[in-house]
């Protein structure tokens, strides 16, 4: 079992940046891709960014690119997703998950966390 923590989430301006955090605890944490989620009320759960175990290979959703920076310390036990020039769109709950490989869909991943809210204000 691996267990994940989100932090970092909040009310934000647009225009503003935020940085998303997930501790893992459990099995070794260096053996699983890491991935980032949101989903908000009414919809299905949207990819948003993946790194691989080694942290060299990252995947972002075209709506994020070049916006969020998706990275892990595996000395740490933990994955980020900094996000910056945050849009009224990106309000969503973020949700941090650990699969064997980088997939989109969230079927493939096999553990989540609980979710942290992220809301961008107009």
């Amino acid at each position: 079992q691996v267990q994940l923590v989100e932090s970092g989430g909040g009310l934000v301006q647009a225009g503003g940046s935020l940085r998303l955090s997930c501790a893992a605890s459990g099995r070794t944490f260096s053996n699983y891709a890491m991935g980032w989620f949101r989903q908000v009320p009414g919809k299905e759960r949207e990819f948003v960014a993946a790194i691989n175990w080694s942290g060299d290979s990252t995947y972002y959703a075209d709506s994020v690119k070049g916006r969020f920076t998706i990275s892990r310390d595996n000395a740490k036990n933990t994955v980020y997703l900094q996000m910056n020039s945050l849009k009224p769109e990106d309000t969503a709950v973020y949700y941090c998950a650990a699969g064997p490989i980088i997939m989109t869909t969230p079927t493939y991943w096999n553990y989540w966390g609980q979710g942290t809210q992220v809301t961008v204000s107009s």
